[in-house]
């Protein structure tokens, strides 16, 4: 446990205060450009960096209640996403809201484990049908029955978002953050705006789990948002501290204000890179 008892008079960052706003732009976003029916978010991270319970968050948030449509597993070291995911939210009293996000096996240390980087770059060129299965070591190629040869800009990723645990910062592998910047790098050349979010902030830091309003005071976490902007070079003000909804049976507003408040810089930045294509 990090930090556990080092928390700033004031915050480092201003807790999101104002959750109707950011909720209501996200109810009522809607793509500009034609081409697209929904803004699609990709996340990616290393194994167990609560990817899945990011979107089960998200699921909660809008609908008001904890939801667990997205299996997700807390013992497995291994990934337990192993197929491309797609999962739009519903939205009452009836339809979706306009944004996906797609679920991809997590990295690992090895060459042959894990979600290999070259299926991470297909993906955000639109060439991966859904449902593919991930083979660790074997990418994805070009006349394989998973592939997609002619994405439209609806098929493409229009956000890569990263997911991390804030207590595993410190000791991700040379090899994973290798080839999380790689795909950092190849989403870069292709104009896709990134944004990392720090997850399961509660289980790094003891004044946190105490209460959620000190996440912008702890120096702990700080710590790791400084690390995650060296290591992978993502600006300081796109880098997000969430807690997912895991051990709650009632959503609750300090808790949603962060995952909205990440949500809400997704769909923008998302908008802002199908607006100018």
């Amino acid at each position: 446990m990090g930090g556990a008892s080092s928390v700033l008079s004031e915050p480092w960052r201003q807790l999101p205060q104002n959750n109707k706003a950011n909720l209501d732009f996200v109810k009522s976003y809607q793509p500009r450009n034609k081409e697209v029916k929904h803004l699609r978010i990709l996340l990616h991270g290393p194994v167990g960096a609560g990817k899945s319970s990011f979107i089960n968050s998200v699921d909660s948030v809008l609908q008001g209640r904890v939801t667990a449509r997205v299996m997700t597993d807390a013992i497995s070291g291994t990934s337990f996403t192993r197929k491309y995911a797609s999962y739009k939210i519903r939205k009452e009293p009836m339809g979706h809201y306009s944004f996906i996000f797609n679920d991809i096996m997590g990295y690992e240390q090895h060459t042959n484990r894990g979600v290999h980087v070259e299926d991470v770059k297909m993906a955000l060129r639109g060439h991966v049908k859904k449902h593919y299965e991930f083979i660790p070591g074997r990418p994805l190629k070009e006349g394989d029955l998973d592939y997609n040869s002619s994405p439209t800009l609806d098929d493409r990723v229009h956000v890569l978002v990263c997911a991390i645990p804030a207590a595993s910062v410190s000791i991700i592998s040379d090899d994973v953050v290798k080839k999380m910047r790689e795909v950092r790098l190849a989403a870069s050349d292709a104009g896709i705006p990134q944004l990392v979010i720090i997850t399961k902030v509660d289980e790094a830091c003891d004044e946190v789990r105490k209460d959620i309003k000190n996440v912008y005071k702890s120096i702990y976490l700080k710590e790791q948002v400084d690390k995650i902007h060296n290591l992978l070079g993502i600006p300081l003000n796109s880098i997000f501290l969430v807690k997912n909804y895991c051990s709650e049976i009632n959503v609750n507003d300090d808790v949603s204000a962060l995952t909205l408040c990440a949500l809400r810089q997704m769909l923008s930045f998302g908008e802002d890179f199908i607006d100018n294509l």
